[in-house]
Parts: structure tokens; sequence; C-alpha cells
């Protein structure tokens, strides 16, 4: 089962949506074929060089990293977007197409990447105040992610996401329920947390998880004051 979209068009091409899966992309090739393997991942080096390290940044001190430091403030942007792995960097975008590009129709491409760069912010400082300490790297565009689906989940909770199912030699194509991409996003991360792609470490990285369940919450509290364009849910249809 490969989810492709929700069921709601739009209007304009989700500019600022295709432009953020791209700059992820070409992120993560560079730091990946930079040091480390395509399908392996950026290696230990480069997630220490473009991480956010809360460490860094309680102490307003330089990030240091393979090939010199970077103000540890750019690295609040630079972990949110590179991926630890392909798995990630694929789960991770896949979901932002689905519901992004909803949410930016609804709200505007500039009110859009306000709202997505605030929600991988919120997450970040979430879980920098729970580890202000902490040395170990973090990256992931999840808490960013999080914020989206929270504003979808408020705006069209009735809406569904059309999949593309396998059955042998035969494919079909369904509705899913919102909740269900809900519960496949959530295992998603968790299991990310439970294999350390966001955070080496085990603590870190279950704590990254509940900074994007924040992230999650501060984007459905949010998305009624900036998607003033709402878009009307179709009926739901079982099979095409």
């Amino acid at each position: 089962m490969i989810p492709i979209k929700d069921n709601i068009s739009n209007d304009r091409l989700p500019v600022v949506t295709i432009a953020l899966i791209a700059i992820n992309v070409v992120a993560y090739l560079l730091a990946a074929l930079g040091g480390g393997s395509l399908f392996g991942g950026p290696d230990a080096a480069q997630l220490l060089k473009y991480g956010a390290v809360p460490y860094s940044l309680t102490h307003s001190m330089a990030h240091a990293g393979p090939g010199g430091t970077i103000p540890a403030w750019e690295t609040v942007f630079t972990s949110m977007f590179l991926q630890a792995s392909i798995i990630q960097l694929a789960g991770n975008m896949l979901f932002l197409w689905i519901f992004g590009n909803t949410i930016e129709d609804s709200m505007g491409r500039l009110r859009f990447l306000v709202f997505y760069l605030l929600g991988g912010i919120v997450a970040l400082t979430l879980q920098v105040a729970a580890q202000p300490s902490s040395i170990a790297p973090t990256v992931g565009a999840a808490g960013a992610i999080a914020a989206v689906i929270g504003g979808y989940t408020l705006l069209y909770h009735r809406a569904r996401v059309l999949a593309l199912v396998f059955i042998i030699l035969f494919f079909t194509v369904i509705e899913l329920p919102i909740a269900l991409m809900l519960g496949l996003w959530f295992g998603m991360q968790a299991l990310f947390a439970a294999t350390g792609l966001t955070n080496p470490t085990a603590s870190g990285a279950w704590i990254a998880f509940a900074a994007g369940v924040g992230a999650f919450a501060l984007g459905a509290l949010m998305v009624r004051v900036l998607a003033t364009r709402r878009k009307p849910i179709p009926p739901p249809r079982t099979v095409y």
C-alpha cells in the first residue's frame, strides 16, 4: 500500500511544497555523497556538522564539525532539511507531499512557508529545553511536517487519502481515512526514534518524538488563523 495524495483538489500548483521536498532531497544527496552513502545516508561526521546540538545552542557557541565551524543558529535550519537515511527521507517527503499541498493552498505560499519553518523551530526548541546539555545532533523534518499534519487534521479530518494497493499482479486505488494516516505517521516516527535515525541517543530520540507531538499540537492551534481559504471536502468513495 502506497499513499499518493489526499482527495482534495488544489487551485494552484504547490510551489512551496515542491521546493521544500526538492531542498530536502538535494541536501540529502549532497550530505550522503559528501560523506556516507546513497542508501546508508550521511555518515556521523556529516550529521554532526549539520545537525542541531542542544549544547551548542544553549551556550551560544560555534558548532564544530568537519571542515570548520558554523554558527549554532544555522544548524536550526540545516538540521531541519537533512534526513539521516533514505528511508527517513522517503517517508517524511511522502507525508509532506500528501498533506503539504492542501495546507499550502489553504494558507497561501508565504504563510505556509512560515508555518512550516515555525513547526520545525518549535519542535527543536522543545527538545533543547528538555535536554539543554545534550551533545547529540538531531536531524530531520519531522517537527515541521508534524505541524503541517496537525493543521491538516484540524481542518480536514473528514478528508481521505488515496492509496495505491497492489494485489499480486493487479492494483487498485482506495481511499483511506485520515485517522489511519495519522497512525502510520506516528508509527513511522516512533520507528525512526527506536532506530536512532533522528537522534543517536535513545533518550534524545524519544524526546525528539515527543517534541514532534508538540509541533503537531502547535499546527492544530495555529491553522485556523493562517488558513484563510479552506477547501471543500469531497464525499468519500471506496474504489476507483
